[in-house]
């Protein structure tokens, strides 16, 4: 896996309280070789009284792909078929 994850949609959980989904706007390697991911978040969400739409992140559960996209549209649609 390349660490350069600019443009992929990930999902985590931001200070291991509040769970994201969102995509990484740029991806740069810190001073000492550890890598950090700039996210925008989906919903904003609010951490300790401040509303944050992009968030800082060294770790995150997982990439998600075409198929995750997919099963999340199925989840949220409603079907009434006969």
């Amino acid at each position: 896996m390349s660490w350069n994850l600019t443009g992929k949609r990930i999902n985590g959980i931001y200070l291991g309280l509040w769970p994201y989904t969102g995509t990484v706007m740029e991806s740069r390697v810190k001073y000492g070789g550890k890598v950090q991911h700039t996210v925008q978040v989906d919903e904003p969400f609010k951490v300790y009284g401040e509303v944050r739409e992009t968030i800082l992140v060294d770790e995150f559960n997982r990439i998600l792909d075409e198929r995750d996209a997919d099963l999340e549209r199925e989840k949220n649609e409603t079907y009434y078929g006969a």
